[in-house]
């Protein structure tokens, strides 16, 4: 479809309350799913986060990498294992981990942004101690080194965001120093708690939460998105979102959007149009 320059100029126009409501502002995007995985979605994600930046926003990725590691697993001859949704590490697994989330997928993230420019730079929540975890216990059994966040200490993305994109791995270390794996989600919610941030934005690989007709819920206040997660009636994979959802928002993070991220130009659909499209969680 071409629109003629009446059209272009109404699409600006709705953009900019939009614009003028987030500039100077936080918004922490979790990258994953579709997006990561299609060439497509993934040049038109990071256009997202460039134009987000261009026009005096601060946006903060926040990166897993789980089918990239459990490929990379598999071609070592080993054989991913996961417990309630969270992946088994064992200390062999992180080596796997820390190299392909350091050395591979956020290497690749940065790149596909600083094609637009020099924007971003990357880091793992080892550096400067930024994710710090201890051991998860998870009552189905032993995760290994999978760590549950203590605390963001925010500093070192407070700084790079004066003159970069920030660029997550979802990393962590303990008092010891010892590395460990941590699930993005929680990463993400953590980091979005600690900077102060506006939004945070999940891209998934479905439209959103949906009601017991399988219709999108546009906006959730948190104490029903609760109702929801007690109730059982959420998805085995929407259940870490909700949960780091409703943590963020207790944590003052005004607005969590989950949003499909199989949608090109999710984000900027999601953030500067007045219908968005996915689900808004509200405190």
């Amino acid at each position: 479809m071409t629109l003629n320059a009446t059209e272009k100029a109404r699409i600006l126009m709705e953009a900019l309350p939009y614009i003028k409501r987030y500039h100077g502002r936080t918004v922490v995007v979790k990258y994953g799913g579709a997006a990561m995985q299609d060439p497509a979605l993934r040049a038109s994600f990071a256009s997202d986060i460039v134009l987000m930046r261009y026009v005096g926003m601060n946006p903060v990725v926040v990166h897993g990498g789980g089918p990239q590691i459990s490929a990379h697993i598999k071609r070592l001859g080993g054989e991913p294992s996961f417990v309630g949704g969270y992946r088994v590490t064992t200390a062999s697994d992180l080596e796997v981990v820390r190299m392909v989330l350091v050395g591979t997928v956020n290497k690749d993230i940065v790149s596909l942004i600083n094609r637009h420019g020099t924007l971003a730079a990357g880091l793992s929540g080892e550096d400067g101690n930024l994710v710090v975890v201890r051991k998860k216990d998870h009552p189905a059994g032993d995760l290994g080194y999978v760590g549950e966040v203590e605390r963001v200490n925010p500093s070192i993305v407070v700084d790079l965001l004066r003159d970069f994109i920030p660029v997550i791995a979802s990393l962590g270390v303990d008092a010891h120093g010892q590395a460990y794996n941590v699930n993005a989600d929680e990463v993400a919610a953590a980091v979005a708690e600690a900077v102060g941030a506006d939004k945070l934005v999940y891209l998934t690989n479905v439209p959103g939460i949906l009601d017991e007709q399988g219709e999108l819920i546009h906006e959730l206040p948190a104490d029903r998105a609760a109702d929801l997660q007690a109730s059982g009636a959420l998805s085995e994979g929407m259940v870490p979102k909700v949960t780091s959802a409703l943590e963020a928002i207790k944590g003052g993070v005004p607005r969590v959007t989950i949003l499909d991220g199989r949608l090109e130009h999710a984000l900027l659909l999601e953030i500067f149009t007045d219908v968005g499209v996915g689900t808004m969680v509200r405190g």
